[in-house]
């Protein structure tokens, strides 16, 4: 019978019987595993690099901890369940994730559409890494409008054969949101042309598997920093994508090239915190959303940038309440008075942590012109509205009255 996605996060992926009923999935510390024979050896090769992805509960054929192993598969099974998925493949970090897509599916001389802003980290990816490789890069002004989508699309296609679309939505860190189901039916109507179709990828990582599942909008391939809200206690990293079975094996096969598969312990680390993720994720969108309220009320602050406030009737207020469920709990918000005035309230801050990075149990707080995308051009950031007044705000599990009070005395110093 099909389960709810709290159920999946605890029993997905993992079955007692296959592990001497342990309640609970062992961690497999061991870098290599045995074979059963010499043709069992061959057999088991000719399987993973060969043949289809599917594996055999009977005989798993684990090889070498790179290729693959029992904890990285678990968590696999249970991150393609949780995204509607028919796979998944995990990686040591989000930009690996990132990263891997690109080398798969991107050649010398294609292009790659992609939304704005993006997180810093892909920005310098697409526009400093690739164009080595004559990858070039063009960004959709507007990603809910589809003149816009198919105007940088035409630009992306004169350049050379658009390989990939990448989508990210909400946007780190201004929560704009990208239309899903119109970039990925403009992606098919190029891919008729063309005679190929550019995969859509869409970062998953503001909102994950319990507010949003790009899948079910046409995406080709899930991405999720599976550092933030997945791991959610701000002490791993890995990331993950999830889509059909075939990119997943190219991916998978891609990984053992890299080296950047997830280790045993950290993937047994995702899995015991993804048990929790749904009580993190509701505990902390509650949290947010009563301090937006606040912060738009406190005279300092000039706007909010929450995915809850898109205006009623408005195309982002249409494609939200179409593809999400909930608005998730990291934002920006702007002050009056710029990069002095925003370091004093943020130095003035006792409960709130001041740092990088999303989806903890804690609150973080930073300064994204001069940290997340301190690499990224000037002009690329203020034509997406970075700017110096802008602060990105992760909101944890903590009593909201504690974080309310904290920004209240930061920014009556302002």
């Amino acid at each position: 019978m099909p389960l709810h996605r709290n159920t999946l996060t605890v029993a997905a992926g993992y079955d007692a019987a296959e592990h001497h009923g342990a309640i609970k999935p062992p961690l497999y510390a061991t870098s290599t595993f045995a074979y059963q024979s010499a043709q069992h050896a061959k057999d088991v090769h000719d399987r993973y690099f060969r043949t289809a992805p599917a594996k055999d509960k009977a005989d798993p054929a684990y090889i070498y901890a790179r290729l693959d192993h029992p904890n990285m598969a678990m968590l696999q099974a249970r991150l393609a369940q949780l995204d509607g998925a028919e796979d998944a493949a995990v990686f040591n970090c989000g930009m690996a994730t990132i990263n891997a897509v690109t080398q798969a599916f991107l050649r010398p001389n294609d292009s790659v559409l992609h939304t704005k802003p993006i997180y810093g980290g892909t920005d310098g990816l697409l526009y400093s890494h690739l164009t080595q490789f004559g990858i070039t890069p063009f960004a959709i002004t507007d990603a809910l409008d589809a003149d816009a989508i198919r105007s940088a699309a035409q630009a992306a296609c004169a350049h050379g054969r658009l390989g990939l679309v990448m989508v990210e939505t909400p946007a780190n860190p201004t929560s704009g949101i990208a239309d899903i189901a119109l970039i990925s039916g403009i992606a098919a109507e190029i891919g008729a042309r063309q005679r190929h179709k550019p995969l859509v990828m869409v970062d998953n990582t503001f909102l994950g598997p319990f507010q949003q599942n790009p899948l079910a909008h046409g995406a080709d391939l899930c991405m999720t920093s599976l550092t933030k809200y997945a791991g959610g206690h701000s002490d791993l990293l890995a990331g993950g994508v999830s889509g059909a079975a075939g990119p997943i094996h190219t991916l998978k096969q891609l990984r053992t090239l890299l080296g950047s598969h997830l280790d045993a312990h950290t993937s047994w680390m995702v899995l015991r915190s993804l048990e929790t993720m749904h009580l993190r994720t509701e505990r902390a969108g509650q949290n947010a959303r009563a301090i937006a309220e606040f912060l738009r009320t406190h005279p300092a602050v000039a706007s909010v940038n929450y995915v809850g406030f898109v205006e009623p009737g408005s195309r982002a207020n249409t494609v939200f309440s179409r593809q999400c469920r909930g608005a998730g709990s990291t934002f920006t918000f702007k002050i009056h008075a710029g990069e002095a005035a925003a370091f004093r309230m943020l130095d003035r801050l006792r409960v709130l942590h001041m740092a990088v990075s999303l989806g903890g149990t804690e609150t973080l707080i930073c300064h994204p012109a001069t940290t997340t995308h301190f690499n990224v051009p000037a002009a690329r950031r203020l034509d997406v509205g970075i700017d110096e007044n802008s602060l990105r705000i992760s909101v944890g599990i903590e009593h909201v009255g504690d974080l309310i009070d904290d920004l209240r005395q930061a920014l009556d110093a302002i």
